[in-house]
């Protein structure tokens, strides 16, 4: 055969009476960028058109082509084995009919092969949620980067990546080692992986979605059918396949690792159905499993989560009815046990104590601290013993266990139904119902949810809301396994009716649920077809114009002409809008004080809780906000406003900014130093409306002031919001501080460290920043400190349950002050709350464990921080718990370097910056 006959890959598409999909199977293979390769169809002897549709496939490309088997298999690997067999390229990949292949796989997976000489390459799956239309990844954690593994025992974890269809084969790999897929049995992908696995010398890996794994809501695959006991003997079946081939072929010792991945995979999968399951099924369940759950070793067990230990005991033991309670708590540890039995300084799951030693070490739960959780991050758990439906009114009976006694009296209930902008929210009386438990009933009327003028046609889980002392929580409702389904009809604005569905999830937890579907009115409404669909893009398109950007500033623009109140107006914003704090708060507090005839406004983006109930307000972003902006006299602001909005002449701009510099600013940063001229000239505009500056120091005129090319007038007063900081001695300050530990439930004998990092530009909102081990970190310092976890608002990050003694959220403070002069010490990186916190005086500790990709990065520092680090450096949990154990020596040790710190960055700050900063910009001439 000539060389250029030869494709580069093969791809094995199988099929069994699916006619209607192949032909989108085939165009993703077809369409490839890679364009030598061929699609073998290999037909399980389908009785509907499919023969027909792939001989039409075939006849339209010669890529294409079609091999059948001569009687059904019943299952996936003879169709595959029969394309092994006839493949002619070099490499191999396997397709379902049902799915696709992303236009990029094919070449991008034969690039790397070439170039790295696996055996095989492995890439990302997408699943893809028809009903739905959402997508997830198929374990991500194991496909964050580019890497060559020498062989599956220097990266077990691969074990998890089982499937046949995300690889791409050397085919003389899988011929020379006999490879095959096992007739005869379901879950043949997991034995060909494993063997796959375990015979290659080398895999690669990528990070990029190779498969696209299409999951229809109808599905009815084999994968799909836990529901039948046949299905559990099926996995059983091929995990003891995998272990006898692991013995034959001397591979014993990767037995423990495959044992963990059927404990953490496929047999989580039928623990996390059990609550859905009656009595009966888990008992023939229990019958099937068990004999195999005994051979696994109690090192494997050990790995486990507490949870997931738990369940195994109780399925061991026998104990079912438990079993199901306990099971609803996998993966949602906010969630309680019923009842937990107290001996001695050790806590137990259940009611009852255990009465070996083997249930003692399986159902110890003592590492969860329950007893000393906060409301915010303990365990409560709320059942729904009773629901029903009269008419459009839902009502709901809900027992509620409470067995670390989290619940108080002071404590608000409410049941919440979120279906808009704004939930239904009904009070819920918690009536006592024995120790830890409490009954309650409500009445949900759905004719009283705000659905919005366009209606909803959407679902929605009811949730428990608890709340005391600003903490706050929302729970779920855990609905019965035969949860009746109720219909009801509710007719919103005497126009748009609604049919309403309420059931019980029959997955996951097993949450209450309640689904709108429009009609009437409101459904007509929705676009009927391609004429209905164009009529709405138009109508967008001029939506658009009117309310976004084009129409904001339009409006905006005709407002700034307009004449001025004789009486002043200030806008003041703080945090992009996010909340009442920084500077800006300070200086609205000293213009009151002073009674100055000037009416403010404040702009807010989100949650206003933080904002005083006297204050105005205004949507930032808003037309009301464009037009506050345009006539308003003065512009107070801590970052920098919309670019969209030009200073209307006559009004002045009084910029805070929001720290000090650390990592390079403004021109001082390489992406926009390289930036297009029109971005610059955008960015020198919105610099160029400020009048004036507030300067909290000289090292900061040094640095920030010509990276954003300042031509505005200095304030050289300090930052208004480290007046308190400064001034933290002060009765006020001490009341707010106490205040501020009460609300978080420190214990009157513990100290607070708060815990600040600042983020990673290449890493916001994935909790990265949280360098920490936090959980490594509880056993040195918990008996005597509580950690405040503050990220940046950039940042996202949760507090693990079982940290919740140790750990307190500090990020419902919209002005981080108020934890600061909470704070016996502070532990940050890079962040500027260090040069704001010096003016405390108090301990200042860095954790730097990525201090060289910090400074080396593309944006870079203005310092060293080694030579002007106010105290210790450290990278270690060892050397942070000796750093806060030895507090007191430890800020004897850099005393030097701390005042050092506090003479470069803290030379402005005098406890009265709010005064004069009034002064020079409200009352009088600029302050030199």
């Amino acid at each position: 055969m000539p060389t250029s006959d030869v494709p580069d890959v093969s791809v094995v598409i199988i099929v069994y009476n699916d006619e209607e999909r192949l032909p989108r199977a085939v165009r993703s293979v077809l369409d490839q960028t890679l364009n030598n390769l061929e699609v073998i169809i290999a037909d399980d002897c389908s009785t509907d058109g499919t023969e027909r549709v792939a001989r039409s496939l075939e006849a339209s490309d010669p890529r294409v082509r079609y091999v059948r088997l001569e009687q059904n298999s019943g299952g996936c690997s003879a169709p595959r084995n029969r394309g092994i067999a006839v493949a002619r390229a070099p490499h191999i990949m396997f397709l379902d009919s049902d799915d696709e292949l992303p236009r990029h796989a094919c070449k991008s997976l034969l690039l790397v092969a070439e170039e790295t000489g696996v055996d095989f390459v492995t890439g990302e799956v997408t699943r893809l949620f028809e009903e739905t239309n959402t997508t997830g990844l198929w374990y991500p954690h194991l496909f964050t980067e580019k890497r060559v593994v020498d062989g599956i025992a220097e990266a077990p974890e691969y074990f998890f990546d089982h499937l046949s269809t995300n690889k791409l084969y050397r085919t003389a790999f899988i011929r020379d080692n006999a490879l095959t897929f096992p007739e005869g049995i379901h879950y043949e992908d997991q034995l060909f992986s494993a063997q796959a696995f375990s015979l290659a010398e080398s895999f690669a890996v990528v990070p990029w979605s190779v498969y696209t794994w299409r999951l229809a809501p109808e599905s009815v695959s084999i994968s799909s059918s836990r529901h039948k006991i046949q299905n559990v003997a099926d996995r059983i079946g091929v995990a003891r396949l995998i272990d006898a081939w692991f013995e034959e072929n001397d591979r014993g010792g990767l037995r423990a690792e495959k044992d963990y991945k059927f404990l953490r995979h496929d047999f989580r999968l039928y623990l996390g159905d059990l609550p859905f399951r009656d009595l009966d099924w888990i008992a023939e369940f229990a019958e099937v499993v068990n004999p195999y759950l005994d051979e696994i070793s109690d090192e494997t067990y050990a790995r486990l989560s507490r949870e997931e230990r738990i369940c195994i005991h109780l399925l061991r033991t026998g104990r079912l009815e438990d079993l199901q309670i306990a099971c609803r708590q996998l993966g949602r540890p906010q969630l309680a046990p019923r009842f937990m039995t107290e001996e001695g300084e050790t806590t137990y799951w259940g009611a009852v104590a255990p009465a070996d030693d083997a249930s003692r070490d399986a159902l110890d739960i003592s590492e969860w601290y329950m007893r000393e959780q906060v409301l915010a991050t303990g365990r409560v758990r709320h059942e729904l013993t009773s629901v029903s439906m009269r008419g459009p009114v839902l009502h709901l009976e809900i027992h509620t266990y409470d067995p670390a006694g989290l619940i108080t009296e002071d404590t608000k209930a409410s049941v919440k139904l979120a279906a808009h902008k704004t939930p239904l929210t009904v009070p819920l009386t918690l009536r006592p119902h024995g120790e830890g438990q409490y009954v309650s009933k409500v009445e949900l009327d759905f004719r009283k949810v705000p659905v919005g003028k366009v209606g909803v046609a959407t679902r929605r889980h009811p949730v428990v809301a608890l709340e005391r002392d600003g903490a706050q929580r929302t729970d779920i409702l855990l609905a019965k396994y035969d949860q009746p389904d109720f219909r009801a009809t509710v007719t919103y604005h005497r126009f748009g009716i609604h049919h309403l569905r309420i059931k019980a999830e029959q997955k996951g937890a097993g949450r209450l649920e309640v689904t709108w579907q429009r009609s009437g009115v409101l459904k007509s409404l929705e676009p009927l077809g391609p004429v209905a669909r164009k009529a709405k893009g138009k109508v967008g398109k001029v939506r658009k114009i009117l309310v976004g950007n084009e129409g904001k500033a339009s409006a905006y623009d005709a407002v700034s002409k307009f004449p001025r109140r004789k009486r002043q107006l200030a806008v003041f914003e703080a945090l992009e809008g996010r909340g009442y704090a920084d500077s800006p708060r300070y200086i609205y507090e000293e213009l009151k004080r002073r009674n100055l005839p000037i009416d403010v406004v404040w702009s807010y983006s989100g949650d206003r809780s933080s904002f005083p109930e006297d204050v105005t307000l205004v949507k930032r972003g808003s037309f009301a906000y464009g037009r506050a902006l345009a006539r308003a006299s003065f512009w107070v602001d801590s970052h920098n406003l919309p670019y969209l909005y030009p200073k209307p002449k006559g009004t002045r701009y009084l910029q805070t900014w929001h720290g000090q510099t650390f990592k390079a600013m403004g021109f001082d940063v390489p992406s926009l130093r390289g930036a297009s001229e029109i971005e610059k000239g955008r960015f020198r505009a919105a610099v160029g409306r400020w009048d004036a500056l507030v300067c909290p120091s000289a090292e900061f005129e040094r640095t920030f002031v010509p990276a954003f090319e300042v031509s505005a007038d200095l304030i050289r007063s300090g930052y208004p919001r480290n007046d308190v900081l400064v001034r933290w001695a002060e009765p006020e300050q001490q009341a707010r501080a106490a205040t501020v530990r009460e609300a978080l439930n420190i214990p009157a004998d513990k100290k607070v460290l708060l815990y600040a990092p600042t983020f990673r530009d290449a890493a916001r909102r994935t909790g990265q920043s949280v360098r920490v081990d936090l959980e490594a970190l509880a056993p040195h310092l918990s008996d005597q400190w509580i950690i405040v976890v503050r990220t940046h608002p950039y940042d996202r990050f949760k507090i693990a349950p079982e940290l919740g003694h140790f750990l307190r959220d500090g990020s419902s403070y919209a002005d981080i002050n108020d934890v600061m002069l909470a704070s016996d010490a502070v532990l940050t990186d890079y962040s500027s709350l260090m040069f704001d916190y010096a003016n405390t005086g108090r301990p200042i500790i860095l954790y730097t464990d990525d201090y060289e990709a910090y400074k080396g990065g593309d944006r870079g520092t203005y310092y060293d921080l080694e030579e002007i680090a106010p105290g210790p450096m450290v990278t270690t949990t060892e050397d942070l718990a000796a750093a806060v154990r030895d507090l007191e020596g430890t800020q004897e040790r850099h005393a030097q370097r701390y005042a050092r710190f506090q003479e470069m960055f803290c030379s402005y700050e005098t406890g009265h910056a709010s005064k004069m900063v009034v002064d020079a910009f409200f009352e009088g001439g600029t302050h030199d």
